[in-house]
Order: structure tokens, then C-alpha cells, then sequence
């Protein structure tokens, strides 16, 4: 299959790119930054997808994985650029799944406030593209994550002390690795069939954790 994905220099995107190259699949990255590996059935493209996006046919597979957490132009790359992605590759007869990578801010509203409010659109973005492609078969999903060990969480990681506190707050005392999220990834776009419309929250537990005081 041909897979495109967003956002590959690092990362969850990055684990993505190499598990459906190992997989083998054809990929397309995008990203802003160069490529952070090479090979045979990879295309690393130079793309902001803010910007002009390029012509690709046959996309039979989208993961809309680029985003970022705080700064100016959240809503513009994390909600309206996802979009603009989606209606370019997604809605033709050949696409076989779409995949968006939202966060657990999307339902708890945590972390910054466009951060959270453009991960909610991402949800809710997801459920409108499972309704329009669904003449096609395929099937639209998101992950909504926790915490994950990404370089965009190295100033928690390497902090002993603030990545206890993150852990404590989880009721598996874990985060999730980026190749984990690749697995999941695959699962839903190339082996789940059934499932669409629907956001999975992987969080280890955060947003269930409670203590029960009778």
C-alpha cells in the first residue's frame, strides 16, 4: 500500500514511517525537518503543511501526525492544516483507512488551551471523515495519547523528579513508547476492519485514576 504520513523527522511519526516500511509498504513523509532515516520505500518530503501541499496520487493510507503543543499557529498546523491534508488525500475511491493522531487533551481539556481545543477538533474532524468515507469502505480513527516517551518530552524526561510526578499521576506507572503507538497505529489502518469513528484513549490510565473516599 502507499501510506503517506505527517510529521516523520521524529517521534510517534517517525516509529510509524519505519514500522510500515518494515510492514512493506510504500511511505511518504512529510515534514518540516529533514528526514531522520533513509530507506528504499521511503520518500522524505520537505512539505509545512500550513502551506501549499503537493500532488500525490493513490494514497491509500493517511496518518495525519503532525502537530505541535504550544506557540503561534496551534489551531493553524494541529486542526486546519490536518484538514487541509485530509481533503487533498483521503476522499477517492482508493483510500483504504485514515488515522489521526489527536491527544487525551482532546476529552480532559489539559495542557495549553489551544493545544487542547485543537485536538478536540481533530476528534471531532475524524468522526466527519468516517461519515464521508465510508462509501469507499475505509475507515477513519484517532489516537488520543498520554503520555509518550517522544523528544517532544525531553525536558519531562530528563528530569527525574517531573517525570515521577507525570508517572504518579498514571495508574500503570508508565508512559507509552513511540513503537507502541506505531503497533496501534498499524493495527487500525491495516488490519482493523470493523472500527470506525472512533477515538482511543491511551493514557495508561491517567484519566481513570481516582482514590475512593467512603
Amino acid at each position: 500500500m502507499k501510506i503517506l504520513i505527517t510529521g516523520t523527522s521524529r517521534g510517534i511519526g517517525l516509529a510509524c514511517a519505519k514500522k510500515y516500511i518494515e510492514m512493506g509498504h510504500e511511505v511518504i513523509g512529510f515534514d518540516v525537518n529533514e528526514a531522520g532515516f533513509s530507506a528504499p520505500s521511503y520518500t522524505h518530503m520537505t512539505v509545512d503543511i500550513t502551506g501549499e501541499l503537493p500532488d500525490i496520487d493513490g494514497v491509500e493510507v493517511l496518518i495525519n501526525n503532525a502537530g505541535i503543543q504550544e506557540g503561534p499557529g496551534v489551531i493553524d498546523t494541529n486542526l486546519t492544516a490536518t484538514i487541509s491534508v485530509t481533503e487533498k488525500y483521503a476522499f477517492h475511491e482508493g483510500i483504504h483507512s485514515v488515522l489521526f493522531m489527536a491527544s487525551s487533551s482532546a476529552s480532559n481539556g489539559a495542557e495549553f488551551p489551544e493545544y487542547a481545543a485543537s485536538k478536540g477538533g481533530v476528534v471531532t474532524y475524524m468522526k466527519n471523515t468516517a461519515l464521508r468515507i465510508s462509501k469507499y469502505g475505509a475507515t477513519s480513527n484517532s489516537i488520543s495519547a498520554g503520555g509518550v516517551y517522544t523528544p517532544l518530552n525531553a525536558h519531562i524526561m530528563d528530569d527525574p523528579n517531573l517525570m515521577e510526578q507525570c508517572l504518579d499521576e498514571t495508574l500503570l506507572h508508565r508512559w507509552a513508547s513511540a513503537d507502541e503507538i506505531a503497533d496501534l497505529s498499524y493495527f487500525l489502518t491495516n488490519v482493523n476492519k470493523s472500527m470506525t469513528g472512533q477515538d482511543l484513549l491511551i493514557d495508561n490510565g491517567e484519566q481513570l485514576k481516582s482514590n475512593f473516599i467512603w
